[in-house]
């Protein structure tokens, strides 16, 4: 081979590497040349050897390409002893069938070594690298074959991504649940690890370091409201899959828009950093007004909006000084000279000073444009509130003064000009004409023809896997919406129908009732004079003494604090005959009457007498019904709220009911709960009243639904709520005691629910 290119000092170390590919010959002299500078001896005669051997191993010559460049950096960051690693984790891949993961895994590792930064860490890494091929190479279905691991390759394309979001430990999880589900699926596995599909986002999203929105927003819901005094939607958007944009936060008409994390910065926690954005919204919610943004130039817009921004910012540090420490510590602080007029825009860069000068009275600049506008916006403000408009018209002011020939130029000069908290102030503009892409911010929003809203958004809950004894996150969606109504004359028959046994339960109500009176004493003011508390006060009074003024004392009746949740199975099993068990004949004495009854319509019986008794002890109680089809539509049908009283509209809803598809209990309970956890009650009891063990058709796994309903009561007990099955199903005994412990009752003789189902209410609350 001709080495004319090469310089005679490196002709050595390319007879050494022995490489045959046209590829490398041009570019070997820099990338040795940058090996010698970063390289021990010993370095570079490793990197020379290991370089060799990738131009041997029979893959072309993009791995000895990639390495040559990549592998002096990667040193300079990781140190030379992590490449026996490196190399070795490659030759496994050589020797397996994963050959083509090679280039990609070369391609990913400067990313990798910048995150990363030593080499312990990078052993961490290449465990999970290793442990990830051997788990999902030829294992697809059991074919013990040599085929490559699908989502591999994939995975490294992604490092960059990953390892900016997740720790090692985040990262080994994320890997863990796509190999577990989709090892025996290869095109399931591509979508995994290529960050396509829904639960690998889900999953990335759960692993993440930093402050979660999610985690966080019931208590910046109360910040909002205590604080502000304003009520507005919490709406996360992801950090993670939009790099390249950067967007910021903004509020609209249909929420706060605010990122899913933030990581703690400049020794602020994240959660402050949130709450700095709601601060800086709310301020512009309560005092900024729309003006005309027809009349500005795109210099004279950026300048009123850095200075409505320091405006709300300074009437919101009037109300809340505390918040000076954290706008503060999170506002950049531009050099003075950092902008270097020939040859970039100094417009952002005078704006952030002029903006960081506003916020810090002890700020250091000398620029007197910079002085005197901070003065000038220092004594509007004394004056009042001011205004927007009294912001636009020192912003032209500003723009007009401080303007040069440079600020055209098409460089800009960004550098600490970006105040992260503040949100992208789309509220503060109106336009003459509303055009395509610019929208009245005081336009009410417009229903389009044909759009209609059906019912709420999904919620989505975790599922349970026992097989690895961890959750699969946001796998079900619950949709929830009223039940239909129905005709209430339906649900007062069947009351008639059952008039002797309401009597009957009437009798044991009376006895539930609330009767026993309670003193309660040491009463400033009472119903009546408490003897031995007033005794004893004139004792001390007249011993000199400061007597006790609470002499009296008062009654209340002793109440029951119970608040019920009864949940009711509407799958397809319930359209069977209760005695379809029987040969599908009933007895002779059911025929004559007539009364082959099905089990829902059993079942409305039960509820109706259930509910009756429920309202005459006075308990808060609600019901709802379920049944799904598939994990992607699990339909909740609320029959009867906590706030409702039991009345016609309930009882028309009960009357309506109709049974259809499966039973994915578990994720209903979780919802139901979701509700009866916000009672105010000693005693929260939901019952559960259903005809079979959990199953859908998107479960091949039997017990797969039983271990999430399992691990459902588990959870409730966890949030105080205790769990309790009534179930109508013969084979009951093979599996509700799995789910619920011994909180069950197994009725064989369905017939009679209407009779057991109050009676077993009143014995789980007397």
């Amino acid at each position: 081979m001709e080495t004319a290119t090469i310089p005679t000092e490196l002709e050595a170390y390319w007879k050494q590497l022995d490489c045959g590919f046209p590829r490398v010959e041009p570019m070997f002299a820099d990338c040795m040349r940058e090996a010698l500078a970063a390289l021990s001896r010993q370095g570079v005669d490793a990197y020379i050897e290991h370089a060799r051997f990738l131009g041997k191993m029979g893959r072309g010559a993009e791995p000895i390409l990639i390495f040559l460049e990549n592998w002096p950096t990667v040193a300079r960051m990781l140190g030379e002893e992590a490449l026996p690693a490196v190399m070795e984790c490659i030759r496994r891949m050589w020797k397996s069938p994963n050959g083509n993961s090679i280039t990609p895994f070369l391609q990913a590792l400067p990313a990798a070594a910048r995150r990363l930064q030593s080499p312990q860490q990078l052993h961490c890494f290449l465990d999970i690298v290793l442990d990830f091929m051997e788990r999902t190479t030829g294992s697809i279905h059991g074919i013990h074959q040599t085929f490559p691991s699908p989502g591999l390759p994939e995975f490294f394309k992604q490092i960059p991504l990953l390892l900016g979001q997740l720790s090692l430990a985040g990262l080994k999880e994320w890997v863990e649940y796509g190999v577990r589900y989709y090892k025996d699926h290869p095109d399931r596995q591509i979508d995994y690890f290529s960050l396509q599909s829904a639960d690998s986002r889900a999953v990335l999203q759960r692993e993440r370091h930093g402050t979660l929105l999610v985690d966080n927003e019931r208590k910046l819901d109360m910040y909002l409201r205590g604080l502000w005094h304003d009520e507005q939607q919490l709406i996360p958007y992801s950090t993670a899959f939009d790099i390249l944009r950067q967007p910021v936060p903004y509020y609209d008409k249909l929420g706060i828009r605010l990122p899913d994390v933030y990581d703690d910065a400049q020794e602020v926690a994240g959660i402050d950093r949130y709450r700095a954005v709601l601060a800086h919204i709310a301020g512009h919610r309560r005092w900024t007004t729309a003006i005309f943004a027809d009349n500005f130039s795109p210099f004279q817009r950026m300048a009123v909006e850095f200075l409505e921004d320091s405006r709300v910012e300074y009437l919101a540090l009037r109300e809340y000084p505390g918040l000076r420490r954290i706008f503060m510590a999170l506002h950049p602080i531009p050099a003075e000279d950092a902008c270097n007029p020939e040859q970039e825009s100094g417009v952002r860069h005078r704006l952030a000073m002029l903006s960081r000068a506003i916020l810090d009275p002890q700020h250091s600049y000398k620029n007197p444009h910079i002085v005197e506008f901070a003065q000038r916006f220092r004594d509007l403000m004394r004056q009042g509130d001011s205004s927007t408009s009294e912001m636009a018209e020192l912003a032209v002011a500003f723009v007009a003064k401080t303007r040069r020939q440079s600020d055209q130029l098409a460089q800009i000069h960004f550098t600490d000009t970006v105040v992260d908290y503040r949100d992208d102030n789309r509220q503060m503009w109106k336009f003459i004409e509303e055009g395509d892409e610019e929208e009245a911010f005081d336009a009410p929003r417009k229903i389009e023809p044909g759009e209609e809203i059906t019912g709420l958004p999904p919620r989505h809950y975790h599922e349970w896997d026992y097989l690895n004894q961890s959750y699969r996150p946001d796998w079900v969606s619950v949709y929830e919406a009223l039940h239909p109504p129905g005709n209430a004359a339906d649900i007062d028959r069947l009351l008639a129908k059952h008039g002797a046994l309401a009597k009957q339960l009437k009798k044991m109500l009376d006895l539930l009732k609330p009767q026993e009176k309670v003193r309660i004493r040491y009463q400033e003011d009472g119903s009546e004079l408490d003897l031995d508390v007033a005794l004893r006060s004139l004792i001390d009074y007249k011993s000199g003494a400061t007597p006790d003024p609470r002499i009296n004392m008062s009654h209340r009746t002793s109440g029951r604090s119970i608040a019920v949740m009864l949940l009711l199975d509407l799958s397809e099993s319930l359209n069977e005959s209760v005695f379809a068990g029987m040969g599908g004949k009933p007895p002779n004495s059911q025929k004559a009457s007539g009364s082959d009854q099905t089990i829902l319509e059993l079942s409305q019986e039960a509820v109706s007498l259930l509910a009756w008794a429920i309202e005459k002890l006075g308990d808060p109680f609600a019901i709802a019904g379920f049944h799904s089809n598939t994990r992607h539509d699990v339909r909740y049908l609320h029959i009867k709220g906590y706030s409702e009283r039991w009345g016609d509209p309930v009882k028309g809803r009960l009357a309506a009911m109709q049974a259809g598809y499966s039973t994915r209990m578990g994720a209903a309970m979780r919802h139901s709960a979701h509700y009866l956890e916000q009672q105010q009650a000693d005693k929260k009891l939901m019952l559960i009243l259903t005809d079979g063990e959990p199953s859908d058709i998107d479960s091949k796994d039997g017990r797969l639904l039983i271990e999430d309903a399992r691990q459902a009561v588990i959870e409730l007990d966890r949030q105080g709520i205790y769990a309790y099955c009534i179930n109508l199903d013969r084979k009951a005994d093979d599996y509700v005691a799995d789910i619920f412990g011994k909180q069950y009752t197994i009725i064989d003789r369905v017939a009679q629910l209407p009779e057991k189902l109050p009676q077993l209410f009143i014995s789980l609350t007397k």
